[in-house]
């Protein structure tokens, strides 16, 4: 399925990382997403990086018992299985969103950058869709490697 929509995510610079390397291909939620396959995710890598450095797309989005999901994903996950059972403790779902198509941008946005072009850009806690406008053009614009 194909999808026009486009996500800003915020994530640890580690987890970022492993994204773009393809280490990590599911990026794991403990709330569900109303996200649809084909939609770009673009990937705000948290301070001290506090850039933009890289886009992904949802291939599919799996909600299931944290069990299932380490089942599933573990191997995939770029986290230990101790580290997967402490994040979806209190959980009895959660969200593996799957990724294909990890590119890092040629050249990564910084904060500063991306307030010159939104003035009131704030990274998202959980996530957020990006509408057409200068934002999303300046970061459409720039080349994958």
């Amino acid at each position: 399925m194909e999808s026009d929509e486009n996500i800003l995510i915020s994530l640890e610079p580690r987890h970022a990382e492993n994204i773009l390397s393809g280490l990590k291909r599911v990026e794991l939620r403990r709330r569900a997403m109303n996200v649809e396959p084909g939609s770009i995710v673009w990937i705000y890598a948290k301070r001290p990086v506090g850039s933009i450095i890289g886009r992904a797309t949802v291939a599919k989005l799996h909600v299931l018992a944290p069990s299932r999901l380490w089942k599933d994903f573990g191997a995939v996950s770029g986290i230990s299985k101790a580290e997967f059972f402490a994040y979806f403790s209190d959980r009895t779902q959660g969200l593996a969103l799957e990724l294909t198509n990890c590119q890092r941008l040629a050249k990564s946005f910084d904060l500063q950058a991306l307030r010159r072009v939104s003035r009131q850009f704030q990274p998202p806690q959980f996530f957020s869709r990006l509408k057409q406008g200068p934002l999303l053009s300046a970061i459409s614009c720039v080349q994958v490697i």
